[in-house]
């Protein structure tokens, strides 16, 4: 019923719900300001803090806005959400040229996918299945009903490059902890357990990648979705190159709209080996 709600009014309860989650979930808490201080450490310790609080507003807005996303119109979807530089995306599907759309870990990432395959074109992602089956069935629902497929993450993948090879846009989240699967490479100085998969797919497909930015505007007025021109010379053959290289693009964009990037979660877990952990582990109860 939220997502019927005026987002204005979204904004504001969102906010609220955000600054309560600061205080209550304190582990969380605890990793942004980490998360802040090894990425961002040419802020002040206040300046620092002032981020963490208003990400934590941003998160409870995200929160509510997703609603938006799983029940609005067409119609609605256009009045709420602002495309720049969609003409890069556009000159692809009209050639029906593969494309792989790097859509990086900010707050507004699920109404911007919405929007995506409303008003655009309809996209392929990846998932990871949802224990609750309600849930998943509910969300599974939403993401498909502007005519989007889903394949999840332990499925054969050669339905994915199908998918890519038919000319459907592939929604690329990369940057959450990759495990001992993934290579390190440098995300804000650090080195960082990084999934390489965006060039393998870009090769594989012969996909042409559009870094794309989801920012949710103030005050409930909407969501703008970037896309910035097609990567040149990717990728290249080298994998922690094109693996790097897609860190720095994050890395920039991050730095436009740090308040929006998804600070609650341990980037930096995995660590090479011989390496001490940077998030202090949890303390256990006295007593």
């Amino acid at each position: 019923m939220l997502g019927y709600l005026p987002l204005p009014l979204l904004w504001a309860l969102g906010s609220i719900l955000g600054r309560l989650s600061y205080v209550l979930a304190r582990s969380r808490r605890r990793i942004a300001r980490r998360n802040l201080q090894l990425c961002l450490p040419e802020y002040s310790s206040a300046a620092r803090e002032q981020l963490v609080r208003a990400h934590f507003g941003w998160l409870g807005v995200a929160a509510l806005c997703q609603a938006v996303g799983w029940n609005a119109s067409r119609a609605r979807l256009a009045r709420l959400v602002r495309f720049q530089g969609r003409e890069y995306l556009e000159q692809c599907l009209a050639k029906k040229q593969p494309v792989i759309l790097l859509v990086p870990h900010f707050v507004g990432l699920e109404l911007a996918a919405a929007a995506l395959s409303a008003l655009i074109h309809p996209g392929v992602y990846m998932y990871q299945k949802i224990r609750n089956p309600v849930i998943e069935r509910q969300v599974k629902h939403a993401r498909q009903r502007f005519g989007s497929v889903s394949i999840e993450r332990q499925d054969d993948l050669r339905g994915l490059v199908r998918e890519l090879k038919r000319g459907t846009p592939f929604f690329y989240l990369p940057d959450q902890d990759g495990g001992r699967r993934g290579v390190f490479v440098p995300f804000c100085g650090i080195a960082a357990s990084t999934v390489p998969m965006l060039g393998r797919f870009a090769a594989m497909t012969g996909a042409v990648v559009i870094p794309t930015f989801a920012q949710l505007r103030p005050w409930g007025l909407g969501l703008t979705v970037r896309f910035d021109p097609p990567l040149a010379d990717f990728p290249s053959g080298n994998l922690e190159q094109d693996t790097a290289r897609m860190n720095q693009i994050i890395e920039s964009r991050l730095r436009d709209m740090p308040a929006q990037y998804f600070w609650v979660h341990q980037r930096f877990k995995t660590r090479p080996l011989g390496e001490a952990p940077l998030y202090a582990a949890r303390l256990k109860k006295r007593g």
